[in-house]
């Protein structure tokens, strides 16, 4: 444990340090505040003793010092060394950023017991920030994993949603257009029947890491929206650009090549519907997803594994 000691009386300085080793602390003398401070920085000490009177700057604003050149997170336990009692000379060294006092001349078994409180409290705030630490990272994965679809482990609905509203609001400033993607598989129930649902579950997974490889922008957005059923946000994309996309998506999914004997084409495929537009402050995003899906049922009606779209804006008004 290293001490920062700031004392301009080389006799006293010299007696607290030989208390400190005595204590098997390691000291770091200083006999001015500019001293102390540059020391404070190159060091880094675990506690600071510090005279209030010092030849040019006082221990107060040494104290602020100290306490403006720590980190975020960062305490450095700092004892005042003083002959002062008044109350108002008490209190404006706590303000200054003060933890106690140490009356000169300093006992050593006084400085022994003041050490040692010190010590606990360091202690039990590190314990502290290593709980804290712990509860902050056990919420992170709680978040991220009520955002993810337990089965695909992809975005889920509910983060589906909340990122459509946030990118509703984006464009809404922005004035850009971004595009909404429906997709289902096709058949799913009929090889639901035939295969079991250990194996949907499978072709769900499947399918749900092609759709993710498909999508080459880091700002593209993919989810599990329910069932068999996905969906995706693609910022800052036009129509003709989110029907680019969908091909690719199509052609990822046929090209997992899973055999399903009812399906037209005698493997696992999926139809895409696709709707673009610009946010508007009197309309409502969840439409845009509506519009999706209407033309997803028009891929399906149409014969499967392809892609409709509708240029929904005049729509969405209707």
């Amino acid at each position: 444990m290293k001490t920062l000691v700031v004392e301009d009386n080389r006799i006293n300085l010299k007696v607290v340090c030989h208390h400190l080793e005595r204590l098997g602390i390691v000291p770091i003398p200083a006999e001015n505040g500019t001293r102390a401070t540059e020391l404070f920085a190159a060091e880094r000490p675990d506690m600071v003793l510090l005279d209030v009177m010092l030849p040019d700057i006082d221990g107060f604003e040494v104290a602020r010092r100290i306490r403006q050149a720590e980190t975020p997170g960062e305490w450095t336990p700092i004892l005042f060394l003083t002959s002062m009692t008044d109350d108002a000379a008490l209190e404006k060294g706590i303000a200054a950023g003060g933890d106690d006092y140490l009356y000169k001349p300093v006992s050593e078994v006084v400085l022994g017991a003041k050490i040692r409180a010190m010590q606990r409290i360091i202690q039990m705030r590190n314990s502290l920030l290593v709980l804290t630490k712990k509860l902050d990272n056990a919420n992170r994965e709680l978040r991220r994993l009520s955002s993810l679809d337990w089965l695909t482990e992809i975005p889920n609905r509910r983060h589906f949603e909340e990122t459509l509203e946030r990118e509703w609001r984006r464009s809404m400033r922005q004035g850009s257009e971004f595009s909404v993607l429906v997709c289902d598989i096709d058949r799913f129930k009929a090889y639901n029947d035939a295969f079991g649902h250990p194996a949907g579950d499978q072709s769900l997974r499947s399918v749900a890491q092609a759709l993710m490889d498909a999508m080459v922008r880091g700002g593209d957005f993919v989810a599990r929206y329910g069932g068999e059923e996905f969906a995706a946000i693609l910022a800052d994309t036009p129509l003709a650009g989110a029907q680019v996309v969908g091909e690719r998506m199509r052609t990822a999914v046929e090209a997992l090549a899973i055999p399903h004997p009812a399906s037209e084409s005698g493997h696992i495929t999926a139809s895409f519907g696709i709707a673009s537009g610009i946010a508007m402050p009197e309309a409502d995003p969840l439409k845009l997803v509506k519009l999706a899906d209407k033309a997803l049922y028009e891929a399906k009606r149409q014969g499967r594994n392809r892609i409709c779209a509708i240029a929904s804006m005049d729509a969405m008004e209707n």
